[in-house]
């Protein structure tokens, strides 16, 4: 018998908290101004980005689909298992919401984490998702050497 799947949303923690969040976590590295700590049940910065992929990706070094690869790498570091195992514990007793302050939610780490807690509770590999706002671009078909064209 399969366990029920856990009860993970995100918000941005600009927002306006609801009686039906559950248990408030707030993943970012460095504390939101203006909010009170009243209105966060557990700060896990861990679950943040390391700072430099945050600085890559917010001065244009990187795009977000090199940006989410190493999101998600950085989600094995030990620092980063221990906090997701607190995620989880939570989510067993729950709804979870992961709060972050990224206007863009589908530009931001609170959706990968929650996609990767979702296919980590189903057994599935976490894999990045491609951003539905990008087309897929199309690789180059390679030339032969022998051929030549007309």
């Amino acid at each position: 018998m399969n366990a029920p799947a856990p009860d993970i949303v995100t918000r941005r923690i600009y927002e306006p908290a609801t009686p039906d969040d559950g248990s408030r976590v707030l993943i970012m590295r460095l504390w939101p101004r203006g909010i009170r700590k009243e209105r966060v049940s557990v700060w896990l910065k861990e679950l943040g980005p390391v700072p430099e992929l945050l600085r890559a990706y917010l001065d244009e070094t990187i795009t977000w689909e090199q940006y989410v690869p190493r999101y998600l790498a950085g989600l094995e570091r030990p620092e980063a298992q221990a906090a997701i195992a607190e995620v989880r514990r939570r989510a067993a007793e729950g709804r979870v919401t992961l709060l972050c302050g990224c206007p863009d939610q589908a530009r931001c780490h609170r959706t990968l984490l929650r996609t990767y807690l979702l296919d980590s509770a189903r057994g599935a590999t976490p894999r990045p998702r491609r951003s539905a706002d990008k087309p897929r671009r199309r690789r180059p078909r390679p030339r032969h050497a022998g051929r030549r064209r007309a």
